[in-house]
């Protein structure tokens, strides 16, 4: 790249602290990120819309003065609406959707915070895979190899950073959206606690409570920097995550002490996991005894079989709401004018009464109830990230048309996340290694509710243990 090549060698922090020391302008920056989109996009298909000039314009108007000031970023095409600028949410259906007037609070202080918004990143439709494959955009390739998943939703996002385009980039995760992207990609991703971020004005809970906004990013104090300045309740939220004791970039770097973890292989739903993935956790067991930790193997007592029938009523009875939620087509999507396990989750979500789901939201309390009860002995609980590295391409297919293989598909892959989304944990992915054939591979840090910090600490000190910002996709 012709401008600023040491452009990769810094996380968002580092390019906003040249910025601060006037060694860099933010227009450098910006135009240093769009050379690698232009550059790198046509071949992973990560950026689905280009707001070069909204991003210029927002650094000739004049950045806030925020811990980011003056570095690119990408919002994912789905829950979080900008003032005149479409928001597709990966359907044809809703692609001729008119802009919002206004901006979510959350774009609101993300653009506190001096980050310069250049364009929008792919997501599946309306965030229903963990594959990022959508009819409309086509498919969002992995930069470790192209031929296979980038993940999703936040799939764009994911491919974008994993690419070295930006540092940092938007995603949402309502039930693994933020971490399976980012195990598949080789990067850090946090679902914070249930409504540690905030959907006002345009929503009070996300996906009946399961759904998170935060971002994926290249290093732990990014991750932290960034939930400091999107964090706290939103007007009229209907409820709020507790407060952090302090700053949580303050949190990165501190002794996190000798903390309680446990460690499971064991899936609610029972899927098998894969050999690399299995010895990815022992070795990050390992690591943690040799830090002082108290580490034993310890699997929840949870009712394991409801996780996904769980979800599947939320997210069923959900997208017959969504589906009938255009601004101006005046009806709701008919078949064929979404894809085809789209359709078939809201064909499910009609059969769906309202006890089934008052039953569905009180089992997901239970859960959560459970599983603070494991948190009274343990800190930490360490799963696999995914039950296998990404896989290829075509494999979740939104076009299938059997909706019960579909989300077996779905689940069997990604078995531990949709869990944490149901209790509303704190949940975060790190790239802890990488599979024989380069791909990467990923653990699991879950905590107990409301305790980021927990896993901003124990995240930082594997960091430094098992370095991962230095590696790089031959893209």
């Amino acid at each position: 790249m012709s401008s600023f090549p040491e452009y990769e060698d810094y996380d968002a922090l580092g390019l906003a602290d040249l910025v601060r020391r006037q060694e860099i302008k933010p227009t450098e920056l910006l135009e240093a990120a769009i050379e690698r989109v232009e550059a790198r996009n046509p071949t992973i298909n990560a950026v689905t819309m280009k707001l070069y000039d909204l991003g210029r314009q927002a650094i000739t108007a004049g950045l806030p003065d925020g811990p980011f000031h003056g570095v690119p970023f990408l919002m994912k095409d789905l829950t979080s609406p900008i003032a005149g600028v479409r928001m597709t949410r990966g359907s044809r259906f809703f692609a001729d959707t008119p802009p919002a007037e206004i901006d979510s609070e959350h774009v609101r202080r993300l653009k506190r915070t001096g980050l310069v918004i250049f364009g929008r990143t792919n997501t599946c439709e309306l965030g229903l895979s963990l594959t990022c494959e959508p009819q409309l955009h086509g498919p969002t390739r992995n930069p470790w190899d192209v031929t296979r998943i980038s993940g999703g939703s936040s799939g764009g996002a994911a491919a974008a950073v994993a690419a070295r385009m930006l540092p940092i980039a938007h995603a949402s995760d309502g039930f693994g959206s933020i971490r399976a992207p980012a195990a598949c990609c080789g990067l850090v991703g946090l679902k914070p606690t249930r409504n540690r971020n905030t959907f006002a004005p345009f929503a009070g809970e996300g996906l009946g409570g399961v759904s998170t906004e935060h971002a994926v990013t290249l290093s732990i104090r990014d991750s932290a920097a960034l939930l400091d300045a999107t964090r706290g309740a939103g007007p009229g939220d209907p409820y709020v995550a507790p407060p952090p004791l302090r700053s949580y970039l303050e949190e990165v770097g501190r002794a996190p002490g000798r903390l309680r973890i446990a460690w499971t292989t064991k899936a609610p739903n029972g899927a098998p996991v894969a050999p690399e993935c299995l010895a990815t956790l022992a070795d990050t067991v390992q690591l943690c005894i040799d830090l002082g930790h108290q580490v034993e193997e310890c699997n929840p007592e949870i009712d394991g079989a409801a996780v996904v029938p769980t979800f599947l009523t939320l997210a069923a009875a959900n997208t017959v709401v969504n589906l009938a939620s255009h601004p101006t087509a005046g009806r709701p999507a008919r078949e064929g004018e979404v894809e085809r396990i789209t359709w078939l989750t809201a064909q499910r979500g009609e059969k769906i009464t309202a006890p089934d789901y008052v039953r569905a939201t009180q089992t997901a309390h239970r859960l959560g109830r459970q599983m603070a009860a494991f948190h009274t002995d343990w800190d930490v609980l360490l799963t696999p990230g995914l039950a296998s590295p990404a896989v290829k391409l075509g494999w979740l297919d939104m076009m299938l048309d059997d909706f019960d293989e579909y989300w077996r598909r779905v689940f069997d892959f990604s078995p531990f996340t949709v869990w944490f989304n149901l209790t509303g944990q704190p949940a975060l992915m790190l790239p802890i290694a990488q599979s024989k054939a380069g791909l990467p591979l990923a653990v699991q840090c879950v905590a107990r509710y409301g305790d980021e910090a927990t896993l901003f600490r124990l995240g930082a000190q594997l960091e430094a243990a098992r370095p991962w910002f230095g590696r790089k996709p031959a893209l």
